[in-house]
């Protein structure tokens, strides 16, 4: 009878115990949700927003290496840099995924997947590109960024546009350096 009583007893603590373990998997969160908001504040280009959802000391890698990360004034100056070369940009809203989890270590991230869509300014071209970000949060803030796109088809345009206008500023001036005087003289 003993050994029935300590089965029960053994049997409703392991059940409490697995009721009162946290979510380490979930795709409803705060922390998803203040992402949620800096995605928007990046859509809507106000930085100060955006800047609200990450701790002063935050280190942010968008491909790169950790010891290559940026801080938080370097991120807003990059983005409000970017802001100048893009007409506009967005995240297609129904592309996105979010999902948070919690480690073994107890550290909570939140992973994005979306599609990000920007105009250049220069060329008036859309680029879509697959983007991920992994954001870890401390006490609702994120403290670190990891972000991974490629960039390369915006970057040769960029490249090729840029060869054009110095191309078509080279034959400008070859234009204008034949003077009357010059041309008297052959």
């Amino acid at each position: 009878m003993k050994k029935l009583l300590f089965l029960g007893l053994a049997i409703v603590l392991s059940m409490a115990a697995c009721q009162q373990q946290e979510k380490r998997y979930t795709q409803q969160s705060p922390e998803i949700n203040s992402f949620k908001e800096g995605i928007a504040a990046y859509e809507n280009r106000d930085w100060e927003a955006l800047a609200s959802h990450y701790a002063d000391t935050a280190k942010i890698m968008y491909n790169v290496v950790e010891e290559d990360g940026k801080t938080l004034a370097q991120l807003m100056a990059m983005h409000k840099e970017d802001a100048t070369i893009f007409s506009d940009w967005k995240y297609v809203g129904d592309e996105s995924e979010y999902e948070m989890v919690v480690t073994d270590k107890g550290k909570t991230y939140v992973n994005f997947w979306g599609l990000w869509k920007g105009t250049l300014a220069a060329t008036n071209k859309t680029y879509t590109i697959p983007t991920h970000i992994t954001a870890q949060f401390v006490d609702g803030k994120i403290v670190k960024e990891f972000g991974y796109w490629d960039l390369s088809k915006i970057m040769l345009d960029m490249q090729a546009q840029q060869e054009a206008d110095n191309s078509s500023a080279e034959a400008s001036e070859m234009d204008g350096a034949t003077t009357p005087e010059v041309a008297g003289e052959q």
